[in-house]
């Protein structure tokens, strides 16, 4: 090989490879290819062997319309044919050509359209006479597929594809080639001769298969050589006529393969190849490649059933594929479901990120992960030393732009990795801002891969005539290759789910940005009504009430005898109730001061609250003959003060809004939940609309005029506040007529942050109406 300085002349490897296909315009000698001009139909290339198939020199053809080469029968047929859209429904059709004599030759013949617009005509021997059913065609697949049916295993379903293949075609060899990620391929089935070499398990390099041929693929999804020794012909004349450029045989079935190729095929032994293309998502996922050590021809219908058997088998492996995807897809939206529900309850999302299961690590199936956030980072599992992980995160920020970054081979782009490829060869990151980021990380695999011949040698570069001429490897031995410094692949549904993760962070980020920022100015404002309020409280509602106390009690010392008994005890009651309305006044204003020094915490027996509840509502209790019941009450932590105040608005609710001729009959009942107490005030009163059940609770609201029932309308938005000071919810279910229920919770521990309002699905015992 003479030596070549690739440095001093550029080389499009690629082109020498494999050229445009709409360049390539020589044909297979095994058939005819006519260029054809509609609607006249007249010849205006045609290829250079038509004497030996047709009997008429490529002269005597061009410039003639078809209806001179065949008879008006044939090509009315034709014309019709050609009418429709979709020339597949008239290919191949079978015509027959005078050749001299009595001398008939029959031909399939298969029609397609160029892309600059011109009817190609191609005439292949027919080697039966007859075509095959549609039957055959259906028996042929339901033959497979049965067999499919029977497997659950995708290695034993590709066997069994290509075992079937060969069965039908007779072909040699039939392999399963399936490209991977990084464009090359590996033969992952393979049915052969027990004499010959077996290809199963090897990897070829994407150089076997490059680009341009690819692209033809997607075109043409069934491709057939059936004399890998034979010369190709040229058209005549080379140019189109119209054009004066090299006519588009993209679509051909007769287009001759590249030099390059044939040598390729040469080197393997192939005399015969019929390659059927295998589709994922409109991208080539694999190949049917057949391969005959002699020449081998294939009838048209042979091969569309091959390529209808190709589609309908690859249908199933794409499906089970998708059904193994669907699984994982859904494993993951569960993960990430929960990691999201965890970051919602979270005081800080990144706990909610690591100290749970599932966590961060199930999300990617990552052995470590890092989370930088503020300048600091949280690990878990297996990851760079802090130190790395700071010159990491420097390096990302100068060169990642995008809302996701992954690799399967950091150390390959990012040096410095090598020095921790044991935990971090593979990482996926996502940017949260500018310097704050997450990170996944998976160890280094030493993997080794059987290559068919050394993938780094698989061209020669040869030197004739001052041309370069690209000649493939004549070796294709076993070659292995030790693999390092490289981890598992990222899936793309594990790259999507991280991408949704993503979202998530940096909304509730931003939601609680806001929240802090509108929790400032509400307790800015909150502090400063309060403070109003409780100077209010203190001096200007005290002075009055000690005033009408201390006058009450100077007129029961001075007419002291002079009263009877009941005017005592009315006095009596006077007291006790401005003692009451300084009780409450006080209690209010401790109430007020929540929001500023917290609950008073403390371990509180709830039925002294309920009793103190009762003795402040005696009279009404004595007045309507209430009748009150309760369970046994727990001791739980709370402020024993709000409770009490708590129960007395509920149960005075539940006496104020009774039924006229009916007496109250008032149940307190309690349940131990997983996390929390769930109290109830059931009454058999007037009941409420379910659609203002949400309305009661809120302030100065009422649904009654003060004439039918009185009040300040604050009772209910007071209960509502005192529950959710103590991290509960409460609730009313009820129906006009059928008395109401009203629902609280308590938790447990009391501080538990997971029960404020709407942060935590409650599971309620009762139906919600």
């Amino acid at each position: 090989m003479t030596g070549i300085n690739l440095e001093t002349q550029e080389v499009n490897l690629n082109r020498l490879k494999q050229p445009p296909i709409h360049l390539l315009t020589q044909v297979q000698p095994h058939g005819v290819l006519l260029v054809l001009q509609e609607p006249e139909l007249t010849v205006l290339q045609v290829s250079r062997n038509t004497f030996q198939a047709l009997g008429l020199a490529p002269e005597a053809i061009l410039g003639k319309t078809l209806d001179d080469i065949l008879d008006s029968f044939q090509v009315d047929r034709v014309r019709m044919g050609l009418s429709h859209e979709n020339l597949d429904l008239i290919n191949p059709t079978k015509v027959w050509v005078r050749r001299k004599g009595d001398d008939y030759q029959v031909f399939d013949a298969v029609f397609h359209r160029s892309a600059d617009g011109f009817l190609v005509l191609e005439l292949e021997p027919a080697l039966t006479q007859e075509t095959i059913p549609f039957l055959s065609f259906y028996h042929l697949a339901r033959a497979s597929i049965n067999q499919l049916e029977t497997t659950s295993n995708l290695q034993d379903f590709c066997q069994i594809i290509v075992r079937e293949v060969r069965k039908v075609t007779g072909f040699d060899r039939v392999m399963l080639y399936k490209f991977d990620e990084d464009g090359h391929g590996e033969v992952v089935a393979e049915a052969k001769l027990d004499e010959m070499e077996p290809y199963l398990g090897l990897h070829y390099p994407e150089s076997d298969i490059p680009q341009p041929a690819r692209k033809m693929f997607l075109s043409n999804w069934i491709r057939v050589i059936p004399n890998a020794h034979a010369e190709p012909v040229e058209l005549y004349p080379g140019d189109n006529p119209i054009t004066n450029q090299p006519v588009d045989l993209t679509l051909s079935i007769l287009r001759s393969a590249y030099p390059c190729h044939l040598e390729y095929l040469h080197n393997m032994g192939v005399g015969a190849s019929l390659t059927i293309s295998l589709m994922k998502d409109e991208k080539l996922w694999g190949l049917i490649a057949c391969h005959h050590r002699t020449p081998k021809h294939v009838p048209y219908e042979l091969r569309k059933a091959c390529e209808f058997l190709g589609r309908v088998i690859f249908a199933e492996i794409f499906t089970r594929e998708e059904e193994a995807d669907y699984n994982y897809r859904m494993k993951l939206a569960q993960v990430q479901s929960a990691l999201i529900e965890y970051m919602s309850q979270a005081d800080n999302f990144i706990d909610g990120l690591i100290q749970q299961e599932p966590n961060l690590l199930d999300l990617a199936d990552a052995k470590g992960a890092a989370i930088c956030f503020n300048g600091h980072w949280t690990t878990i599992g297996r990851t760079p030393p802090e130190e790395e992980l700071n010159y990491l995160a420097q390096w990302l920020t100068k060169t990642v732009d995008e809302e996701v970054f992954y690799t399967d081979s950091l150390p390959l782009i990012y040096s410095d990795a090598e020095r921790f490829k044991d935990v971090a060869s593979g990482m996926l990151a996502i940017p949260i801002s500018k310097r704050s980021y997450v990170l996944w990380f998976r160890p280094e695999v030493i993997q080794t891969v059987n290559w068919g011949g050394d993938p780094n040698h698989a061209y020669e570069l040869k030197e004739s005539s001052d041309t370069l001429q690209l000649c493939p490897r004549k070796s294709f031995d076993l070659w292995k290759e030790t693999v390092r410094l490289k981890s598992l692949p990222w899936k793309p549904i594990e790259v999507k789910a991280t991408l949704e993760l993503r979202k998530a962070i940096v909304n509730i980020v931003l939601r609680q940005a806001e929240e802090l920022a509108l929790l400032a100015q509400d307790l800015e404002r909150s502090n400063a009504e309060l403070k109003k309020f409780a100077y209010v409280a203190s001096h200007d509602l005290q002075e009055p009430l000690n005033q009408v106390a201390n006058f009450v009690q100077l007129l029961e010392m001075r007419y002291n005898d002079e009263l009877d008994e009941d005017g005592k005890e009315f006095i009596g009651f006077a007291v006790d109730g401005v003692s009451l309305m300084q009780t409450l006044i006080d209690d209010v204003l401790v109430y007020s001061k929540v929001d500023l020094k917290g609950i008073e915490w403390e371990l509180t027996e709830v039925e002294t609250s309920l009793n103190r509840a009762f003795s402040h509502l005696r009279g009404r209790i004595t007045e309507t003959q209430a009748e009150i019941t309760y369970d046994s009450m727990p001791i739980i932590v709370a402020d024993s003060t709000q409770l009490m105040q708590l129960f007395q608005n509920l149960l005075g609710n539940a006496i104020k809004f009774k039924k006229k001729d009916e007496a109250p009959r008032i149940h307190v009942g309690v349940q131990r939940q997983e996390d929390s107490w769930l109290f109830s005030v059931q009454d058999n009163g007037i009941g409420i609309d379910p659609q203002f059940a949400d309305r009661i609770f809120v302030i100065f609201q009422r649904l009654h005029t003060r004439d039918e029932y009185p009040g300040s309308g604050m009772g209910l938005a007071i209960c509502k506040k005192i529950v959710e000071c103590h991290r509960g919810r409460i609730w009313v279910e009820s129906e006009l007529g059928k008395g109401a229920t009203f629902f609280f919770t308590i938790p447990v521990g009391g501080r538990d942050r997971h029960h404020a309002s709407g942060h935590k699905k409650q599971n309620y015992p009762f139906g919600r109406r």
